[in-house]
């Protein structure tokens, strides 16, 4: 074999070698497109909207690896369903193609209640939406602090920050509304059990600053009221007027204090 391939002109085995290794070549590509399916297309089902499992079963059957790459929640489509698919629906795409699906969580994820109070409330709708909150209900209330927000609430009770609310939540908030230039008298609570003194002063839109206690209170809502500043009265015995969201400091006592003197009042 080796003489016959010797007793021929060098060109010819050149000639041999090279024909040779063409026909290698197209073998081996002709191999790997066998291997890698080239030239075989498929089209992308569309599964968005569908529930994950069904939607799984279809890719697989058409061919196609699939890989859950994210889970969100939101209530607009039904729990389990799919929301997103990558390569869109349609798309035409080689054979063996992973396709990649966002799929909507059959629970909703927990969230903490972020801090609002003092917030602006700009500032605060854009920490509701980045935390997946939604606003309620808003209400005002006379503070010289206008348009910040005094109070987060949930369900109508004040909900405190790194609380657990479900993704998608409504939150209420009561704002500031600035002070009223209306005056009034200052009320007269003397006398009063705190709850009965909180509840006017709710009413006519003054804001408590600080309970003082007299002695051991076990209840406070039905504790007295025997002191309050600003008085009803000045020393001179004129009326004091206050404006909705300015402050009123009580002092409570466990017994109920005396009557107080009538006073004649000049005007």
């Amino acid at each position: 074999m080796f003489k016959f391939i010797t007793n021929k002109p060098f060109w010819v085995n050149l000639l041999a070698a090279a024909i040779l290794g063409i026909l290698l070549i197209f073998f081996v590509l002709q191999l790997l497109g066998w291997i890698t399916k080239h030239g075989e297309y498929l089209t992308v089902p569309a599964v968005t909207g569908k529930d994950t499992q069904k939607a799984i079963k279809l890719l697989e059957s058409k061919g196609f690896d699939v890989v859950i790459q994210d889970s969100i929640f939101t209530d607009l489509l039904t729990p389990g369903s799919v929301i997103k698919q990558l390569p869109d629906s349609n798309a035409t795409v080689k054979i063996n193609r992973t396709v990649f699906l966002t799929v909507n969580r059959y629970i909703p994820l927990m969230i903490s209640m972020p801090q609002l109070v003092g917030k602006s409330l700009n500032f605060a709708l854009d920490i509701l939406a980045k935390n997946h909150l939604q606003l309620g209900d808003t209400s005002y209330k006379p503070d010289f602090m206008k348009g910040s927000v005094l109070e987060q609430q949930f369900n109508g009770v004040s909900i405190a920050p790194g609380a657990k609310l479900r993704w998608g939540s409504r939150v209420s908030l009561v704002i500031a509304g600035g002070l009223d230039e209306e005056r009034m008298k200052v009320p007269d609570l003397y006398g009063l059990t705190f709850g009965q003194a909180k509840a006017q002063l709710e009413g006519i839109g003054i804001n408590i600053a600080g309970i003082i206690a007299d002695g051991e209170i076990k209840d406070t809502a039905a504790a007295f009221i025997y002191r309050q500043n600003p008085e009803t009265f000045d020393e001179e015995k004129r009326p004091q007027y206050i404006r909705p969201g300015q402050l009123m400091d009580l002092y409570i006592s466990p017994v109920m204090p005396a009557p107080k003197d009538s006073v004649q009042i000049q005007f």
